[in-house]
This record gives C-alpha cells, sequence and structure tokens, in this order.
C-alpha cells in the first residue's frame, strides 16, 4: 500500500492541488447562475453576476485603503446585504472577517477592536454612537471607517464618513481576489460571548467553512436554489457559514434586520423562504404568534435550532403549522452546527407525538465534515451508551477552530488530550445519538445529586401559560443548591408559583422541582440565548 502515498514521487501540483475556500463557490455560482437573484433585502435584488461584482469593488476599495493580506476588517450591522458581501469581499482582498455583535457594550467592542487589531470598519449608522465611543477608548489606532446606510429600512448615514454604496461605486470591477495560498490561513476571528472575563477571540480558516458548507448542503437534503432567511445573526458563527454555502447551490440569501414573527411569514409568503435557522426563542416566537400576524404558505420550511435545548413541547407544536425542525448543535469554535438529530424514519415515524418530541430534543449525531463527536467521563473514556452516564462532549473535524487569538493557555487547554473540549455536559443513547444534559456550569447539585437544567425546563414549557423558563442553582442552606426557575408567561395567560412548583413535581422527581418560581422577562441575547449568568446573580440575592 506504499506505492499509494509518495514512493512514485507524485506531488501537489496547481493543476491537482488547489486550498479549499468558501470563495470558490461564489466564483463558480457567477458562471453557474449569473441570473439567478443571489441577495434580497426589499426592493435591493441582486443575481449572481451584480453580487459577485459587488464583493470584487469591495475587495478592491479595502485593498485601496491599505488592507493588506491578514490584516482584519470589522463589521458592525445587522442582517443586511453588507453583511452578506462582506463575508466573500473581505477574505477576496486576503484579509480576515471579524462580525462584532451589534448589542455588545462600549468597553467590549472597544476591545475586541484593539485584540483584534481591524484596519476598517463597517459600521450601519444605528451603532455609529457606540462605534464612535469605542473608538475613542481604544489603546491602538483606531480602524478607518465606512458607514453602510439601509435605506429599505429608513436608515440614512451620518455622511461624517464615507458610505458604503460610494465606496463600492469608486472601487474597481475587475479587481483580482487574493485566494488563499494556504486553506489554513485564516479566514474569520469570531468573539465569544465573554459572560466570565475577556471575550476569546476564536479563529477560522478557509479549510473548515468549505467543508461546513459542504457538510451542511448534504445533511440538510438542500436542493439547487435554495431561499435562506437570515434569521441568525451573520456575527454568530457567520451566521453558521450559510452565506457562505448559498453560492455553492445558487440559492438566495433574503436579508431580515429585524426578527419577528410577522417578518417571518412575511418572507416565507412572499419570498418562498424554504430555510432558515433559529434559537429556540425563535420557534417559540412562531408558536405564540398572533393568528393576525401569520400568512398562508404551500410548501414545507425546514428550520435548524440550536443554541439552547428546544422544549418538547415547542417542538411538538411548531410541526404542526408547516415547519420541519432538525435539532443541531455547536459553539462559536466549531463554526457553528456539528452534530445533528439526523431523523430514522423507520423507526421513529410511527412513535407517539410525545416520543417524536423527545428524540427532537436530542443533539444528535456528528455532521459529515465532522471526524468524531463522543461523550468522556472524567477518566478519559468514552460513557456508557446508556441514555443515563453523563460525560463531557469532545470534538475532532476539519471545522474545529484553528484556536484563540493570542491566548495560547486557553487554546492548549480546549485541545487537552487530542480533541476539543466543549465544556457540555450530555449523555448517549444506546443509537450513538448525544443529547445535551447541560452546560458544566448549570448543572444544578442539590444534596448531592446532580439536576440537569434542561429537564427541570423541559417541564415547565410543557405548562400552557409558560412561554419560556430558565433555571438556575439558588443557594440553600440545607441542600448546598436547589432548582430555581425564572419564568416569562404568554401575553394571555397567568400562573402562580404554587401552580408551577406542583405542575413540575407531577412530571419530576421531587428533589428535581423548582423550590423559587420568579416571573420576570427573560435577559437574552442578540441570538436568543438566555443569559444565565445574569439570572444566577439574582437567584443568590434571593
Amino acid at each position: 500500500m506504499g506505492w499509494m502515498r509518495d514512493e512514485t514521487g507524485l506531488e501537489k501540483r496547481a493543476a491537482n492541488f488547489v486550498p479549499l475556500t468558501p470563495l470558490s463557490h461564489l466564483q463558480r455560482a457567477v458562471e453557474v447562475f449569473p441570473d439567478t437573484i443571489a441577495v434580497v433585502h426589499g426592493p435591493h435584488r441582486k443575481t449572481y453576476r451584480e453580487y459577485h461584482e459587488r464583493v470584487t469593488r469591495l475587495a478592491s476599495a479595502l485593498s485601496a485603503m491599505g488592507v493588506q493580506p491578514g490584516d482584519v476588517v470589522a463589521t458592525i450591522l445587522p442582517n443586511i446585504p453588507a453583511q452578506a458581501e462582506a463575508h466573500f469581499g473581505v477574505p477576496a482582498c486576503g484579509a480576515v472577517l471579524n462580525t462584532i455583535n451589534t448589542r455588545l457594550d462600549v468597553d467590549t467592542i472597544a476591545y475586541i477592536l484593539d485584540h483584534g487589531e481591524a484596519k476598517v470598519v463597517l459600521c450601519d449608522p444605528q451603532f455609529m454612537p457606540v462605534l464612535a465611543e469605542a473608538m475613542d477608548q481604544m489603546e491602538g489606532p483606531a480602524p478607518k471607517v465606512i458607514e453602510v446606510a439601509d435605506p429599505h429600512e429608513g436608515v440614512t448615514a451620518s455622511s461624517d464618513y464615507p458610505e458604503y454604496e460610494d465606496v463600492l461605486a469608486g472601487a474597481d470591477p475587475d479587481f483580482e481576489w487574493i485566494m488563499p495560498e494556504d486553506e489554513w490561513e485564516s479566514l474569520a476571528l469570531n468573539y465569544t460571548s465573554g459572560t466570565t472575563g475577556r471575550p476569546k477571540g476564536v479563529v477560522y480558516h478557509h479549510r473548515g467553512a468549505y467543508l461546513m458548507t459542504m457538510g451542511t448542503a448534504v445533511s440538510w437534503e438542500m436542493a439547487l436554489r435554495p431561499k435562506y432567511l437570515t434569521i441568525v445573526p451573520l456575527f454568530h458563527c457567520n451566521g453558521w457559514n450559510h452565506t457562505w454555502m448559498m453560492p455553492l447551490l445558487g440559492g438566495t440569501v433574503v436579508c431580515c434586520r429585524d426578527i419577528s414573527a410577522k417578518a417571518i411569514y412575511n418572507a416565507i409568503a412572499d419570498e418562498g423562504v424554504t430555510h432558515f435557522g433559529g434559537a429556540p426563542i425563535v420557534l417559540n416566537m412562531i408558536v405564540n404568534s398572533d393568528p393576525r400576524e401569520r400568512r398562508e404558505f404551500d410548501h414545507l420550511v425546514k428550520v435548524y435550532t440550536a443554541g439552547a435545548p428546544p422544549a418538547p413541547a415547542t417542538l411538538a407544536k411548531i410541526g404542526d403549522l408547516g415547519f420541519h425542525v432538525m435539532q443541531v448543535y455547536g459553539l462559536t469554535e466549531t463554526y457553528g452546527h456539528v452534530t445533528e438529530c439526523v431523523w430514522n424514519g423507520d423507526a421513529w415515524d410511527g412513535l407517539a407525538q410525545d416520543a417524536k418530541s423527545a428524540i427532537k430534543a436530542r443533539q444528535g449525531v456528528a455532521f459529515p465534515m465532522m471526524e468524531k463527536i463522543d461523550v468522556i467521563g472524567e477518566d478519559g473514556h468514552p460513557v456508557p451508551r446508556d441514555g443515563k452516564t453523563q460525560g463531557e462532549i469532545v470534538i475532532r473535524g476539519n471545522s474545529v477552530m484553528k484556536g484563540y487569538l493570542k491566548n495560547t493557555k486557553a487554546t492548549e487547554e480546549s485541545f487537552e488530550g487530542g480533541h476539543f473540549h466543549s465544556g457540555d455536559i450530555a449523555v448517549m443513547h444506546p443509537d450513538n445519538y448525544c443529547q445535551i444534559a447541560d452546560r458544566a456550569k448549570d448543572i444544578i447539585i442539590s444534596g448531592g445529586e446532580n439536576i440537569s437544567s434542561v429537564e427541570v425546563e423541559g417541564c415547565l414549557m410543557a405548562h400552557d401559560a409558560v412561554l419560556l423558563c430558565a433555571v438556575v442553582a439558588k443557594p440553600d442552606e440545607k441542600w448546598g443548591e436547589v432548582p430555581c426557575a425564572f419564568v416569562e408567561l404568554k401575553g394571555n395567560q397567568s400562573a402562580t408559583e404554587e401552580e408551577l412548583i406542583a405542575f413540575a413535581r407531577t412530571k419530576l422527581a421531587g428533589f428535581k422541582t423548582p423550590k423559587k418560581v420568579v416571573f420576570e422577562e427573560l435577559p437574552k441575547t442578540s441570538t436568543g440565548k438566555i443569559q444565565k449568568f445574569q439570572l444566577r446573580e439574582r437567584a443568590k440575592a434571593l
């Protein structure tokens, strides 16, 4: 078998070894799908020919502003066309794309701009005041600014900085893209949420993003020309890499600046949206939407959901509305989703609805582009496939980050033992489907017994009056910790603390039932994740 390796003197050549990069998808699309609509945002409707030219002009403009290969270009933008164009235009000039969370505070944005050493930032007028303050706080040189108006949403530029469309108009439409010489070159820089300490800069490479797009297209069973609605913010794992994937299939990116049930239904009915991703809070929004906001549509809409385990009750309800939901799981460090709950039709189609929903709530098996995803115990060995024994999810595969920028210690710790440590606690079922029990920091230890906050949340979400809930540990003199539930009720429903505790007691062991229920609007991130670290502090003060 040795001859298959290198004994014959065969070698890599320009014709047989091309670095993998998602940039190739758009270069191919302009030839294969030139007149297909690539991006939609109200009246903004650009074909792949036009999309490719705008991306080329952006790359040209950035290069003319002094951006060199390896430099960082940041964006502070909602899901608008310029954000999609930046995903190709920034790397097309050899630079690294840093999409910044639009809801971050001034201090954190200043830190990210300093830490990433951004040379240019594209910013929506809505966020210009925050950017201005952040640049004043920066320790290093401030980046150049391009202001991106959004006329469809009535957002106009201030005229203090060059405006995006003017910048594109003055750029070279024949600029030659700077393709990666090595697929390990950095493509994007994404910062973790930073709920404790400073956020870490996660570095993606071209190979990982390319394979992510390929694996997703297979797993989502996508046909040519899908229409993808940008519910997941493009600053969150680069929108799970879906914007990079669309040209592969001649698909259309339908931009959605402000997320609402009405906007989702309008996009499905008016634009024929076939796919979108979103956190469980988005599913809740659809399930509990005002019937007057809904629109009729005659096709199945496929949805990836991630960010937190969705409640089985929510999964059961949304299926009746014309949505097919698949649970996926991943982290910023894995470019987004890397596991999927693949449906075993022959074995599961005949199950009762509750059983189906319980299975759909699993995180599932590895995506095709991943090598190995397992759950290991404290001894470093895989846990028994019994659906009970808990361990940590560990991950190997090409869609795992290069590491944390300027943080060798954290990088080494995360890759200890030859795989990436997720920090998520899970079990493995006999069929090799993993299911998250909790984040390690969210496990509640009461009287020596481990309580999964996810399990308690799933129970409470089955109550008709509950819109959202989050369960955290509350200090207790006798038991050490007890479950405390923070609950957001539906607008037209009511419930008491005693009622919800009694409801939970009918479904859970006594020690797992909440000992305290607090009714309030839950704090959420821009991607819909509930910010449990804030609730833990609240629980300590109760």
